[in-house]
């Protein structure tokens, strides 16, 4: 399928890694200008030539490094790329943490930089996309926000936000070209998941294979999949949901978890 996406301006948030680096990947591939994001400029310009090294030195890519965690990250990045036709905002952190010790500190972080990240550049974004009759907003949330984890409250709390504010902003484009949806990644195969994982194996004396297999056992048992996502799995999804051939997608909350959530709606 040719998803349509030749010339367009894609910004990737969060994208020297990860699910994002996925989607950044899969967006060029499909011939789209992506706007490469990463917190320093190594972390970014290392992302942009590992991408041309599978892509091919002329593809599109645009790398930007800022950290969008607070509004001057934000608002640097917004002059320097004052439009785009998609927004992939999928910056975000995450720490388990018991409930109990998570201080105002953490509450207040993990909101500004899953949720206000977003919020910030949609702002300005979403009016420009309406003006033109056209564009894409996708907010990156997780499984976590349907089902917030005991382990990561505040994250979970952060991702539920992100389902509210997609939901609203979508209502606010009836009678346009412009969708707002979010993908909900379950459990995933990101640098920083598979460095979590080792961790907790080695202080368990397990493998890795024996921990991922305990934790679809215990942790994940309502998952279908039983294995960890590959983040080019996630990608595809968003490529599609960013795709003209979307159109009839928008205010939804669009899963890709492994059938994680066991709820039909």
């Amino acid at each position: 399928m040719d998803l349509q996406l030749s010339g367009k301006k894609a910004l990737v948030t969060g994208s020297s890694a990860g699910i994002g680096y996925a989607i950044a990947r899969t967006l060029a591939a499909e011939g789209a200008r992506v706007v490469v994001n990463g917190r320093s400029t190594d972390t970014t310009q290392a992302a942009v030539a590992s991408l041309r090294a599978e892509l091919g030195a002329d593809a599109p890519l645009l790398p930007f490094a800022v950290d969008l965690g607070d509004a001057q990250g934000c608002a640097a990045l917004l002059t320097a790329h004052p439009d785009v036709d998609i927004l992939v905002n999928n910056l975000g952190i995450f720490e388990p943490k018991p409930f109990e010790v998570i201080p105002d500190e953490d509450w207040l972080r993990f909101f500004e930089v899953n949720v206000m990240s977003g919020v910030r550049l949609s702002r300005h974004y979403l009016p420009r996309m309406k003006a033109a009759d056209w564009g894409r907003i996708v907010f990156i949330s997780s499984e976590s926000g349907l089902c917030p984890p005991a382990e990561m409250v505040h994250y979970g709390m952060s991702k539920t936000a992100q389902l509210s504010i997609a939901r609203g902003m979508a209502e606010t484009t009836t009678g346009t070209s412009v969708t707002v949806n979010s993908v909900l990644p379950g459990p995933t195969r990101t640098e920083g998941v598979q460095a979590f994982f080792a961790k907790l194996a080695a202080e368990q004396g397990q493998s890795p294979e024996q921990f991922v297999q305990h934790f679809f056992e215990s942790a994940r048992p309502t998952s279908i999949l039983k294995r960890l996502i590959d983040p080019a799995e996630v990608a595809a999804v968003v490529a599609f949901v960013c795709s003209p051939q979307a159109a009839a997608i928008n205010g939804a909350a669009v899963r890709a978890e492994g059938g994680v959530v066991r709820c039909m709606g």
